[in-house]
């Protein structure tokens, strides 16, 4: 069992705020991201739950026990960094049983650990090369392989994909993925690429400027963000926000208009809007729940801008009085750059946020 509660957690350097007040649970054999951009405090996070960074107030959980004081190689877990960390000098086996030989493991444990770590890796036959005789990918294996070996109760993963390159960087979120199932472990992992997020987590906590934003499963994030910087930091093109005004036409209609567009609310969504929504809203619609040339009643008319082929889709650029927004279509839509077309907003996929504050609208 590895479940563990930060309570109230803040990091100062200085006068910054590095981690605001963070109270976050992960649950025993999860895969939790902490996502968000550079300077977000997600590091910092990692790093005082592994003990490498001591709190400025707050404590840290382990399993029910009070851990805020336990020096790191009494915390029964093991890190994987972006920079791999592997020793030049040394041999990939010996780098993957460096830390079980500083434990004083037996020499025939160490042999059997070190062989079934790089059987799980896919690099037993790199045991006898050394790092600079890797690709980067293997190196990033061998560092997964060094932590797996000490067969911890955590894992903690720095943002360990970002100096791999795209195509490789998809194989090892597959590999990953498979590597917390076949362990049954609990892993927190760091990034900045919300596409690994919505891949690989159970759930995933969205950070900003060292607080949380919000905390759900990758559908959760996605579906229902809850403010405007988790909707447009979460999804690739990010979602469209458009200023508008919302007018209610009884308790199951209403529409929201805006410079160019007039868009209907069905009845789902006007029984999840707040009652104390303001009619100053920015309305949020993804690229993909954009329909492009529709024969529905247009939401608005566009200007094809710029034409994106990216081999399964086809990303447009739009123009609507001067407001730009991205549409996802089949990648067999023939309109070119210049062209009028009509543009529907599918009602079932709108997002409606408080124009000052941010904060959604929308209810459950």
């Amino acid at each position: 069992m590895a479940k563990i509660r930060l309570d109230h957690l803040t990091k100062q350097f200085g006068d910054v705020v590095a981690v605001d007040d963070v109270t976050l649970e992960v649950a025993d054999r999860e895969f939790l991201t902490l996502l968000g951009p550079s300077g977000c405090g997600k590091t910092t996070t990692l790093n005082i739950i592994a003990g490498l960074e001591t709190r400025t107030s707050g404590t840290v959980w382990f399993d029910g026990d009070e851990v805020t004081h336990v020096p790191p190689e009494q915390r029964d877990i093991a890190m994987v960094f972006q920079t791999y960390a592997l020793y030049p000098h040394m041999k990939v086996f010996d780098n993957i049983a460096f830390g079980l030989r500083m434990r004083n493991v037996p020499k025939s444990d160490v042999e059997k650990r070190v062989l079934l770590a790089a059987r799980t890796m896919d690099i037993e036959h790199l045991i006898q090369r050394k790092p600079r005789e890797l690709s980067g990918g293997q190196r990033q294996r061998v560092a997964l392989a060094r932590a797996i070996v000490r067969d911890p109760k955590v894992f903690l993963l720095d943002e360990p994909l970002s100096n791999l390159d795209a195509q490789l960087r998809v194989i090892m979120r597959t590999e990953l993925k498979r590597l917390h199932a076949e362990l049954d472990k609990t892993f927190v992992y760091v990034t900045h690429d919300q596409a690994e997020s919505l891949i690989m987590s159970d759930r995933i906590v969205v950070m900003k400027a060292g607080g949380i934003q919000q905390v759900g499963t990758p559908d959760e994030i996605y579906n229902q963000p809850t403010n405007t910087f988790v909707a447009t930091f979460v999804g690739s093109p990010p979602i469209n926000l458009l200023e508008g005004n919302l007018k209610r036409i009884n308790e199951s209609t209403g529409q929201v208009t805006g410079a160019g567009f007039t868009c209907e609310m069905n009845p789902l969504l006007m029984k999840r809007l707040s009652h104390s929504a303001t009619t100053s809203v920015r309305l949020g619609i993804r690229p993909e729940d954009i329909e492009v040339g529709t024969v529905r009643t247009p939401t608005a008319q566009a200007t094809v801008a710029v034409r994106e082929p990216m081999g399964s889709d086809l990303y447009l650029t739009l123009d609507i009085q001067g407001r730009s927004i991205k549409a996802r279509t089949r990648p067999d839509v023939r309109i070119d750059r210049g062209e009028v077309v009509p543009i529907y907003f599918d009602s079932n996929k709108l997002h409606l946020f408080d124009g000052e504050t941010g904060r959604t609208l929308l209810e459950g």
